[in-house]
């Protein structure tokens, strides 16, 4: 079943076909532990005063796709309200053993991990109600990896529009030019989602991207 995850990820990325909504989604999409959940609890604390769901240093936290409906962001006297879509975190190849490696015991990394594949499928099947996507990528990690160019890449091919998070850029070792490098075609904003730095700039693009 995990063997054949990356086959399906290609296969579904290229072929569904996008399916406008009449109420806008807004989707964070990205590699586990990129920060997709702290970001969305920053934006919905922001916004609604309530957390969007839990973060953990284990991958794969999120395992179901979340969603809050009705945020209203502003910046400045511009303004969008949309849905929120919280994604589990993508990856072309699962093994419970890393789980046990973060922590787990045998049975519930196991558990994990079949949980996150139908995860990571739901995240796609998701895509077809999409208006917009907001790409979380951690900024100390280099961004040339398989997941983020199959990302990236089917997304444009989709033609939704995109804005690139480069959370954690906080941290000494967040690089912004290497992502800007890699992906030349999108926006990148750098923001930490854990302290809110840059949380402004943010929904300003956010707001730019969606209209």
């Amino acid at each position: 079943m995990f063997k054949s995850l990356k086959d399906f990820l290609n296969k579904i990325f290229l072929f569904n076909i996008f399916k406008g909504r009449s109420n806008l989604k807004l989707g964070l999409y990205g590699p586990p532990n990129s920060g997709k959940t702290t970001l969305a609890n920053r934006i919905c604390q922001d916004w609604l005063g309530e957390e969007m769901g839990t973060t953990s240093k284990v991958p794969h936290e999120t395992r179901n796709v979340q969603e809050k409906e009705k945020i209203n962001v502003k910046s400045g006297r511009k303004e969008m309200t949309f849905n929120l879509v919280d994604t589990p975190g993508i990856a072309t190849k699962i093994d419970y053993e890393d789980f046990i490696k973060a922590g787990l015991k045998k049975k519930e990394a196991q558990e994990r991990a079949k949980e996150a594949t139908k995860g990571i499928i739901e995240s796609i099947k998701w895509l077809d109600s999409m208006d917009a996507v907001i790409i979380v990528l951690d900024s100390t990690i280099d961004p040339y990896s398989q997941v983020n160019i199959t990302i990236v890449g089917n997304l444009a091919a989709r033609d939704i529009p995109v804005l690139i998070a480069a959370n954690k850029s906080d941290l000494k070792k967040s690089d912004l030019k290497k992502i800007e490098a890699a992906f030349p075609q999108y926006g990148v904003i750098g923001v930490s989602a854990e302290y809110g730095d840059n949380i402004e700039d943010f929904y300003d693009e956010l707001i730019k991207l969606m209209k």
